[in-house]
């Protein structure tokens, strides 16, 4: 069972907004076994739409679009749609009761155009917004299923949640699709295909690996498709055990998950706790791991010391060792990790110096110049890393090294 989905507004392709519509309508789909065939966008253009809901129709068995029932001109794909399907409009008295609710839940005065709300084509069966005055829409013709819903998230992911999602499950006979992902971490998508090739040749027809790789990291994705449930699950984790046993040195999760969430997993389960010495990366790894509910339990926090100054006060690098030789250094990110852990008192630590860019950079130090330590009380790990000069990327690619390097000298 094939799926399209269609965004519509102008502030979609101008990058005035990002569709993260899309990627969680198509992780709801997936999981309840409808796959994605095609992702467009299109303008608030009667003509381009059109277009689009036509192309659509001959890919997909199921059109889902967000976007465009505004009461405002400029939202048409209301109208779109009913000369699409060549109807006229009725006044829903469902969708018209839910407007009136909410103009009076606010005490506010409803005009004529938000009446017009209710107002849905002929031959569409109304999915009731309960956190907004749109109306989505249903329409079931020639076999195809076309769904319209509101741009705003919140809205479109209730009414996915509370009706798209349980009427396409009671319409339509879907197949399983049950998804396994191995994340690796510190070696290439080459190197780790060289090493499970047989394995990979090996899998049967119904299972697909695929290779996502990200700044340091890959994710095997096992993806079995079909009607046997317990088959599928039997063969996928016998697939996945093989390549988590092959490749084990480099496994960090055996679960769908971010690298420093599988960390704070396995710090916890172990007791485990964490601080860090940023400089360059300017709180970002802080960020990472505080972003997950109960990182608490492991991370300590730590500073953000970008200064000479601070380097020496709050994590007692030597004044020396930074006069010597600078803190773009092995020398200071050495004394950085060791005063993480000192003064800390945390089990484990992370210490990043390096010049992030644009500019800051000398013949012997240019930019993207990084120098990574990561340390327990036994043991420390010290590189230097070299970048470009893009000053996002050098950030988020110290965070992610440093990330792979603890991750490394916890296993």
């Amino acid at each position: 069972m094939l799926a399209e989905i269609i965004t519509i507004g102008d502030e979609i392709l101008i990058g005035q907004i990002v569709d993260t519509n899309s990627a969680w309508i198509a992780q709801e789909l997936n999981n309840i076994g409808i796959r994605i065939k095609q992702i467009s966008s299109v303008s608030d253009d009667r003509e381009h739409i059109l277009a689009a809901l036509k192309e659509a129709s001959k890919r997909a068995d199921v059109i889902l679009i967000t976007g465009g029932l505004g009461p405002t001109k400029d939202d048409i794909t209301k109208k779109t749609l009913a000369d699409y399907f060549g109807v006229g409009f009725v006044e829903n008295k469902d969708a018209l009761d839910n407007v009136l609710q909410i103009f009076s839940r606010y005490n506010r005065p409803m005009l004529d155009v938000n009446r017009l709300q209710a107002q849905v084509p002929a031959n569409c069966e109304v999915i009731l917004n309960k956190n907004g005055t749109a109306p989505g829409m249903w329409f079931n013709v020639d076999g195809k299923i076309y769904v319209s819903m509101p741009g705003v998230p919140h809205e479109m992911m209730y009414m996915m949640e509370d009706s798209v999602i349980p009427k396409l499950k009671t319409s339509l006979k879907l197949p399983f699709i049950i998804h396994k992902t191995i994340l690796t971490v510190g070696e290439g998508e080459s190197y780790l295909a060289e090493r499970i090739a047989d394995i990979e040749d090996a899998l049967p027809s119904y299972i697909k690996l695929a290779y996502l790789p990200k700044l340091g990291q890959v994710r095997l994705r096992l993806s079995a498709y079909g009607e046997d449930e317990v088959l599928l699950k039997e063969k996928i984790n016998e697939f996945s055990a093989k390549i988590v046993e092959r490749v084990a040195n480099v496994v960090a999760a055996e679960e769908d998950i971010p690298v420093e969430k599988a960390i704070l997993n396995y710090m916890e389960q172990k007791g485990f706790t964490l601080s860090v010495a940023e400089s360059c990366t300017g709180g970002y790894i802080s960020h990472l791991f505080t972003q997950h509910p109960g990182s608490s339990k492991v991370f300590f926090g730590g500073a953000v010391s970008y200064s000479y100054e601070l380097k020496e006060s709050i994590l007692g690098v030597k004044n020396e060792t930074l006069q010597k030789y600078g803190a773009v250094s092995e020398e200071t990110a050495t004394e950085m990790v060791q005063g993480a852990l000192l003064n800390f008192k945390s089990d484990y630590a992370i210490a990043v110096t390096g010049i992030a860019g644009p500019d800051g950079g000398t013949p012997d130090k240019p930019v993207g110049t990084v120098w990574i330590a990561v340390a327990n009380v036994n043991k420390m790990v010290v590189k230097k890393l070299t970048f470009g000069n893009k000053r996002h990327q050098n950030i988020e690619r110290s965070a992610i090294s440093a990330l792979n390097m603890l991750n490394t000298l916890l296993h």
